[in-house]
Parts: C-alpha cells; structure tokens; sequence
C-alpha cells in the first residue's frame, strides 16, 4: 500500500509536487509526507520504544487538522512549502517504513497487539490520500496552460460507441438496516466510525435509474441552456452559477462549437457514452430537476445496493489505471443495476450527519470524522480513483455542495 502511494507520484516531475492552485488541493509532496507523518505519530511513536522521529518539525509542517496535536501550517499554505525537497520526504518515508517493519515484526504476528486497529486505520488512511493524490494532480495539472499530460499514453478508446439504455429499477419500501455490517470474506471487518451504529432505516417505494448519467445527457442539459435557467437550481447554487460563471462541468472546454474534457491523459474529446463527473451538488441536483427527477437519499442508495447486491470486483477502481469513469457496455442487462461502486461518487440527497447513536472515538483520532459533520453532504459508491480494496455499500464520503475536484456523478431516482 505504501509504494502505491510512491507510484501514484512517479510521472511528476519534482515542479508538481510543490502547487497549490486552491485549498481544497494539497501538493503531492505533502501527501506524501502526511500519511508518513500518521504512522510516525499515531505508532510508533508511541509503540516503539526507543523510537527517535526523522526531524522535530516536521510535525508541525505535516499534521493537517488535529487540534489535539498542536499547531501546523495552515491548509491554505501547504503550497509554499519548497523546502524540505522532495529527496527528504521520500527519505522520511523510508525511515518510517523500515522502522514500522520492526514494530510490525515485533508483534510476532499477533492482531490483539495494542497497536492493531491504529495500524488499519493508518493503511485506510493512506488509501484516502491517493484518491486525494489522483484527483489533486490532475487538478493542479489542469491549471498549467499547456495542459499537460499526468500520463502521456492514451488509454484505448472503449468499444462501447453509444450508452447503454437508461431504465428504471423498482425499490420496494422497507424498514431496512444501513450502516457497516460485518460480511463474510472481510478480512479485517474494518469500517469508519462515521458507517456506525448499523441502525433501521425507512424508505417509501422509489425507483433508481440503473447507471449513471452520461456526458451526452449532461449535454443536452448545457445545450438547453440549464446553466441560464434559475428555475431548476437551489439558490446558493444559482449565485454560485452566475459568480462564478459556470458554463459546464469542471474540465469541459468548448472548442470550435467542439466539447473536449482535461483528463489524466490531456484533453481528449468528450465521450459522451462516459459518465459525467466533476460536477458540484448544485450541478447534480440541477440537472435532476430539469429531468423531472431527484438525487437519492443515502439512506435509498445503501438499500438499492444491498437490494440489488453489487460486486466490487466488476467496477473501474484507481488500480484499472484509467483514472476516469468509463462507458457502460450497450449491452448491460437493462434490469440490473450498474456502476453502484467505482467510476463516480454519486451525490445524495442528505446531510452528512451523525448515526442515531454514534460515538465518536477518544483523543486524537475523534477528530478524523466526527467535527465535520455539519454543513457537508453525503457522496456514496467510490470512483475511478478509490482503491479496490477501500471501498463498500456502507462507506460515506462527504463534501461541501460546491466541490468539483473529485469525480462526483449523478445516478437518478424518483
């Protein structure tokens, strides 16, 4: 998992590591040297006796929001950071790396070792940061006039020409339980806090369309003129529309009357048989009204899936290398429902709040989930930049309704 992380950053050239075009970006250098910085500080700084950290400060240029942990750069300033050079991070994660083999190899092998679940979390966590690292490079990239490429080799175009057929899925009502529920094959039986308590949800009857929307249908949106049309946007949206002066999707270009997208490879041509990501809440629930529809509730989404029992194994995850949602093949069973995991996080219709009953964990690590729940929306289903292994029907993902950055997508319902 860690040399996942190293390989993520090998295409960069040194220059890439350093930007910060926006604060919701982090540089890559920097995520290279935080997820270290976790592992040093959460164990083995405090399980591995006689345990000398790599520098004294680099605590403070690493922590990202632990209040409990002491000062740090501020978010928006992890940018200037030139020095330490990119030489000394990745010699700080070797030291870390070779020190956690012997307290690993300390353990003898044994998972009720104190250390056990802090070490899982440690490895979900590094997870976490290379969706980060895939969506923040091409963000950065992006942002470099001559557009240039993260990965020069164009993938091969998929065979599929036109998108598979929308249809709509019948959902029954039930009073169902949502949240992380331990399943047979799950070889850690991990989850974040944020998935418990598993508790009983309702839902009335509703239907979910069975794949994503694509870039095609988005663009009948554009071309009909959504982006100047108040009637179907929530209010924050709509101001946010006009001052920011939003025409499309995030990395759409208009060329010549000719769409093209930025992607990891450089601008391609837009495929219209792609599912539409980089797309605000505003956006999702945008287009949802002009087509008569609504964004699912989290509590709808997690009960389709387990409705209609999803496999991992069959979705485009970070480990595919595409780095970009891909078609759904013409020819997918029209009642089946596709794409629930991998390719786009999908917007829901529910404030990322807190399950009846949760608890949020003692000392530093209560601050990874708990003290964002507010003002967030939930995002459920992974990407093409979530890690295979990372992902489940239960896992909640949260943003503010304006952000682009990730690949959010759209799935209907009604």
């Amino acid at each position: 998992m860690r040399r996942q992380t190293a390989d993520i950053c090998r295409p960069l050239l040194p220059e890439d590591t350093v930007v910060q075009p926006v604060i919701d970006v982090s540089p890559p250098k920097w995520h290279l040297a935080h997820t270290t910085w976790f592992f040093e500080t959460f164990l083995l700084r405090e399980h591995l006796p006689g345990y000398r950290v790599f520098h004294e400060q680099y605590a403070f240029l690493f922590n990202s929001y632990y209040n409990s942990l002491g000062s740090r750069v501020n978010r928006a300033d992890r940018g200037t950071l030139s020095r330490p050079p990119l030489a000394d991070v990745y010699a700080y994660r070797a030291y870390v790396d070779e020190h956690m083999q012997r307290l690993l190899a300390s353990s003898d092998g044994d998972p009720a070792v104190p250390f056990a679940d802090v070490f899982e979390l440690g490895l979900q966590h590094e997870q976490q940061h290379q969706e980060l690292l895939v969506t923040d490079i091409k963000y950065i990239l992006s942002t470099n006039p001559l557009a240039p490429a993260y990965w020069p080799e164009t993938p091969a175009e998929p065979s599929t020409t036109a998108a598979a057929p929308a249809a709509w899925l019948p959902v029954p009502g039930q009073l169902g339980t949502i949240g992380y529920q331990p399943a047979a094959g799950d070889p850690t039986g991990f989850c974040f806090d944020n998935e418990l308590p598993a508790h009983r949800a309702y839902v009335d009857n509703f239907q979910l369309q069975n794949r994503l929307v694509t870039n095609g249908e988005y663009l009948e949106f554009v071309r009909a003129g959504g982006y100047q049309d108040f009637r179907y946007w929530l209010g924050e949206g709509w101001d946010l529309v006009q001052s920011q002066q939003w025409q499309a999707p995030l990395y759409w270009v208009e060329r010549d009357g000719r769409w093209l997208r930025y992607t990891h490879h450089g601008l391609q041509p837009l495929n219209l048989a792609a599912p539409v990501t980089h797309v605000s809440f505003y956006e999702a629930d945008a287009y949802a009204h002009w087509t008569g529809a609504r964004l699912p509730t989290e509590a709808e989404w997690e009960l389709a899936a387990r409705h209609f029992a999803p496999a991992t194994a069959a979705g485009n995850f970070l480990e595919s290398q595409r780095f970009d949602p891909v078609p759904l093949p013409a020819d997918a069973a029209p009642d089946q429902c596709h794409q629930l995991l991998g390719d786009c996080w999908e917007w829901t219709y529910s404030a990322y709040h807190p399950y009846p009953g949760y608890q949020k964990a003692a000392g530093a690590l209560g601050e990874y989930n708990g003290k964002f729940m507010v003002n967030q929306l939930v995002l459920r289903g992974g990407s093409c930049a979530t890690p295979a292994s990372h992902i489940r029907v239960s896992y909640r993902n949260f943003f503010h309704a304006d952000k682009r950055w990730q690949f959010t997508g759209i799935r209907l319902a009604k």
